[in-house]
């Protein structure tokens, strides 16, 4: 194989996390008496981790502490709501049993809250990825490819061994910043064009392509 190490995002690339988000926002900003998102709207402000999310979603020059009051509301609710509806997408479930199989060692490296990455990783992979990496302190988040380095070194591999997966333009730039082939994928949160607009290496429309890219 070209590549023995895969590292994926997790919310739009494996995990179609996009319902959850969008109550626990809507919870927090209910509680606090602000106008609630669509989900569409609530698509467009992922990527950038849950602060920025939340920060997206209230109103213009909503008070910083009302802001901090929300962050706070969606943590709490998110932290016992993040597998509601969340699913793993078509195919992404056989794509990593195939590469375990195969000895291919695999990732996630995610902006989303640590204690989430990993609460959804077990409850939707189990023994499936060598490690997974949420937003945590003394970590930069991506597109800083310091995760996505750390998570490298911890399986025993290196970053010319290894490709990155991800729906997003923050997925392409972290994998950019790393020097990584960058896989953006097409089911996730974003349109094909804002995709092919970021000039990823590769992109794909379902998982098993991948194996296409590694072999």
């Amino acid at each position: 194989m070209k590549y023995n190490t895969v590292v994926f995002d997790l919310d739009g690339t494996l995990l179609d996390t996009l319902s959850d988000l969008r109550d626990s926002v809507n919870f927090a900003l209910l509680k606090n008496s602000l106008p609630l998102r669509s989900t569409e709207e609530v698509r467009a402000f992922v990527g950038n981790g849950i602060r920025l999310l939340i920060e997206r979603a209230v109103p213009e020059n909503t008070d910083e502490k009302i802001i901090d009051k929300c962050f706070a509301d969606f943590k709490e609710h998110y932290k016992q709501n993040s597998a509601n509806k969340t699913k793993a997408y078509d195919g992404v479930l056989d794509m990593l049993q195939i590469l375990k199989a195969k000895g291919v060692k695999t990732a996630v490296v995610s902006n989303k809250a640590d204690f989430a990455v990993k609460i959804l990783a077990k409850e939707y992979f189990g023994g499936l990825l060598g490690c997974a990496y949420g937003e945590r302190e003394g970590v930069k988040r991506k597109p800083d490819p310091a995760g996505v380095f750390a998570c490298i070194e911890e399986m025993g591999s290196t970053p010319n061994e290894s490709i990155y997966v991800g729906d997003s333009e923050v997925d392409v730039e972290t994998a950019k910043n790393a020097g990584l082939p960058c896989v953006a994928v097409t089911w996730g949160f974003r349109d094909k064009g804002v995709l092919e607009s970021m000039e990823p290496e590769y992109i794909i429309d379902s998982p098993m392509q991948i194996m296409d890219i590694l072999i």
